[in-house]
């Protein structure tokens, strides 16, 4: 009985988790944008990329977390997620997988190639492979659920908001911890492009005289 009240009071059942889910998408959102715009210059922005990629782990995390509760609890019958219903059915069969298994290879591709620096062709080929197939199916996910964002942020009288917040909150702040602490293991990345960049440089000068 304790327990039910303390998951009823610091969780809001079903709306908490919803809620949840909505406030850790809109971060995702913006990371996403953020780390998205750094494609139209990679080369000069990919100490950028790097860092709000790792950035973005905890958050997708958090995301893949609660989508995986709700689906949990759906399937187990829990009876609150029952009468909630369960999500489109193109969606949990086919659009969902797809999603969870392209971030999960195109964030540990990611981080592969901070750690093997560049000289693995295979891994930077998965990275890009699973960058375009994510893209697709984030696209159809970010299509069908945008619409239900706005009524779910505004004011929030669901018990838990509080630690919602908080969980929310301590996601990107490790998040930033995360994306300080292994930003020098891509240093032989950002060397690569400065090498890069100074041949491009040295030849085109050459090419003038």
């Amino acid at each position: 009985m304790l327990r039910r009240r303390l998951a009823r009071l610091f969780l809001g059942r079903t709306d908490g988790n919803e809620r949840l889910t909505a406030n850790t998408a809109v971060v995702l959102i913006v990371l996403l944008a953020v780390d998205g715009a750094t494609l139209l210059s990679l080369r000069s922005l990919l100490p950028v990329h790097v860092f709000v990629g790792m950035l973005l782990i905890p958050p997708v995390a958090l995301k893949l977390a609660s989508t995986g509760y709700r689906f949990l609890r759906y399937y187990r019958r829990a009876p609150e997620y029952v009468a909630k219903g369960p999500p489109l059915l193109v969606m949990r069969m086919l659009v969902a997988p797809l999603v969870v298994a392209t971030t999960v290879a195109l964030f540990a591709s990611g981080v592969a190639l901070i750690v093997l620096g560049p000289r693995s062709d295979l891994v930077l080929n998965i990275h890009k492979a699973s960058f375009i197939l994510w893209v697709g199916a984030i696209s159809i996910h970010v299509l069908v659920y945008l619409r239900r964002l706005p009524p779910l942020l505004r004011r929030d009288s669901t018990p838990g908001l509080v630690l919602r917040a908080a969980v929310v909150g301590s996601v990107v702040m490790a998040g930033v911890l995360l994306a300080v602490a292994t930003y020098p293991l891509a240093d032989p990345w950002y060397d690569r492009v400065r090498g890069d960049h100074d041949e491009q440089e040295a030849s085109a000068l050459l090419g003038s005289r």
